[in-house]
This record gives structure tokens, sequence and C-alpha cells, in this order.
């Protein structure tokens, strides 16, 4: 959710995309373990902040107060709320679809993850996240700048499919009726 509103913030998406590719090229590009890499930016952030302070110190000021750092306990409890929710609804949105009567809903869960499960075999967990990052940060832009055009195409398809939908509900479905009635008739005959 945060990376679909992030795009109208130009200069965090511009970070979240650069911090997002770049650690995609590192671990699969150049084939870095994920420990690696958090630990070079361990270093990273640590020798950056030893350097500043002590250049702050040469230069006889001040280091700046650095509390702004804390994380509060209001807002871990918020993520952990937030996350135990979310995965609260998705057992709920499993015990859901398998409870149902309803078979096509069914079909269609197990089909679509069957199919999530295909294309994951194409590709690790790390790519799908920067696939996703990508995509919900230019998706949004995209529709906004062309969301006329795409309105328009929407509405093309929905008359399309339902023109098809008509085609195979009056050539199929309806002769397939004529014949049960037609069987049942003639079982009542005889």
């Amino acid at each position: 959710m945060v990376v679909i509103f992030l795009w109208k913030r130009k200069g965090q998406s511009m970070a979240v995309l650069l911090i997002s590719t770049a650690t995609w090229v590192l671990l699969e590009v150049y084939q870095f373990s994920f420990l690696t890499v958090i630990s070079w930016a361990a270093m990273f952030v640590v020798t950056s902040m030893f350097l500043w302070g002590n250049i702050l110190r040469l230069l006889g000021k001040d280091v700046p107060d650095m509390s702004w750092l804390e994380i509060s306990e209001e807002s871990t409890i918020e993520m952990v709320n937030g996350i135990r929710a979310w995965i609260e609804e998705g057992i709920r949105w499993m015990f859901r679809v398998s409870a149902e009567r309803d078979w096509f809903v069914f079909v269609r869960t197990v089909a679509g993850l069957l199919l999530l499960s295909y294309v994951g075999t194409f590709s690790d967990l790390l790519t799908l996240l920067y696939i996703g990052i990508v995509t919900g940060m230019t998706v949004p832009v995209l529709y906004m700048k062309y969301e006329d055009n795409i309105k328009r195409q929407m509405e093309w398809v929905k008359g399309q499919s339902r023109r098809f939908y008509d085609m195979i509900d009056e050539k199929v479905v309806k002769n397939m009726k004529n014949k049960i009635v037609k069987v049942k008739k003639e079982k009542k005959v005889e």
C-alpha cells in the first residue's frame, strides 16, 4: 500500500526505486547473499555516522540530536497490529473460500494460486518483489496520465466480452437446456 501512494512524492519514490534496484542487482546479478548486503549497508551507515560526528567535533560544532531516530512504542504496536490484522484477514479469507458452497469461487481461487505458483517457478521472491515495487510505482502514474484512454478501452472490452458471453449463452447453453428439456419430456412420455 505504501508503494502505491509513494509515487506522488518524487524524491522518496526515486530513493525507493534506486534502493530496490541496487538490492536486486546485488542479490540477483552479482549473486551476493542477503547477509553480506545488509552487513555492507550497516558498515556504510556506521562509518558515515562516525566520520560525520568526528568532522563536526573537529569543526567545533555540536553533534545533532539523534533522538528522532528512535522508534516509539505506539508506532511499533500500531505496525504489529496492522501486520496481525493482515495475517488474520488472510486466514479468514482462506477459510471463507474453502467453506463456501460456491464451487466456482473455490475453482477460481485454486486456479489463481496455481497460476501464481507456476509464475513463481520462473522467478524467485526477490525478483517478484522488485517487479511489484516497479509496477506499484509506474502503474498509478501511467493510469493518471492515460485515464481517459484506459476507461474507453475498458468499456470496449466489457462490450466485447458481453457480446461473446451472449453468443456462447445463445449457441451453447440454451442449446444444452433445450436438449435436457427434450430428454425429460421423452422420459415422461414413455
